[in-house]
């Protein structure tokens, strides 16, 4: 073996890649994009009309319901829940998506298959208003196997100092609203794959269906002044991700009566996961909850009306988050 090639790198595949994705990846792209694609980085200034911009990083990936994906050969949605877990981690603190980066591995190179990812997550960049700058795919052959793929990103967000989202903001009396969320989204899927090993490529349409986006509207909401503090509901739940945007001397009493789960959520519970198992991994239907000041309320469910905004329960002096 004397070649990249006998040891299973194709270079010249690699290259058919980089003009593939061209154009997506540019298709995001403003006039605060300073540099070429192809190059070795790529950066954006920072937008007009901040006067001490906080610059705010994040990164992610899709984790396992990429398994899912290549044994139905479905890659659409993937993207969407790339770019949906990094730009909503940052909106839960406030700050504006201004460049997204992706790395996507994969045991070989597939023409087809790995325009449409990118393609995927260039779309899910428009959805967020936030350029693709770039990335990277690796080729791992003998590592990997064939037909595997992972893929992550990491996203760049700016917040004017002082107006972050954060715990020590809230106070005792605000209200908890909840974003629906139709869909497990891109958390759990390893308990999902072990309960439906056997019929799982016959539920693809469902536990495939893509992230929700709310960067968009979540930062609308936090222009009003009126939200204090944010949560991203991804692994770990409601329970789990709530608390992180709460002080540690408050908690939070939720309702769950306020809003309907999907049905996804009850097809698990007939798995016989429990409902405090299913509280701790999954969303439950509510994929992002934004803390409010009770005269706030109002402009906040104008702000993401497209998400079926709901008041889900309150800010009280007992430490922790209860379900009832």
């Amino acid at each position: 073996m004397t070649s990249y090639r006998e040891a299973g790198v194709d270079l010249e595949g690699a290259e058919r890649h980089v003009a593939n994705i061209a154009a997506a990846v540019t298709s995001t792209w403003d006039d605060g994009v300073i540099g070429g694609f192809g190059g070795f980085a790529a950066g954006v200034s920072v937008p007009e009309g901040y006067r001490r911009p906080v610059l705010m990083m994040t990164t992610d990936g899709v984790g396992t319901k990429l398994e899912i994906a290549r044994l139905a050969n479905t890659w659409g949605g993937v993207g969407r829940d790339l770019v949906a877990m990094c730009v909503d981690d940052l909106a839960a603190v406030g700050a504006r998506p201004i460049g997204f980066v992706d790395y996507m591995a994969v045991g070989s190179l597939r023409e087809d298959r790995d325009r449409l990812i990118v393609g995927s997550v260039a779309e899910a960049c428009r959805m967020a208003g936030c350029p693709l700058l770039g990335g990277e795919t690796a080729e791992h052959p003998g590592v990997m196997a064939d037909d595997a793929v992972d893929l992550a990103g990491a996203a760049m967000g700016v917040v004017e100092m002082g107006e972050e989202l954060r715990p020590d903001r809230v106070q005792i009396g605000d209200v908890v609203v909840g974003l629906h969320s139709p869909n497990l989204r891109s958390n759990g899927f390893s308990l999902v794959r072990a309960l439906f090993a056997e019929e799982i490529t016959s539920l693809t349409d469902l536990f495939l269906d893509p992230s929700v986006i709310y960067s968009p509207a979540v930062l609308r909401a936090a222009a009003t002044g009126v939200v204090a503090s944010a949560a991203h509901i991804t692994g770990g739940g409601l329970v789990g991700n709530l608390a992180r945007a709460l002080p540690p001397n408050l908690g939070a009493d939720i309702d769950t009566s306020t809003w309907r789960r999907p049905d996804v959520f009850d097809l698990l519970g007939e798995r016989g996961v429990s409902a405090e198992q299913l509280y701790a991994t999954f969303n439950m239907g509510i994929g992002f909850a934004l803390i409010v000041s009770p005269g706030g309320v109002d402009e906040v469910i104008a702000a993401t009306r497209q998400h079926f905004p709901r008041i889900i329960g309150s800010v009280t002096a007992e430490p922790g988050v209860r379900l009832r």
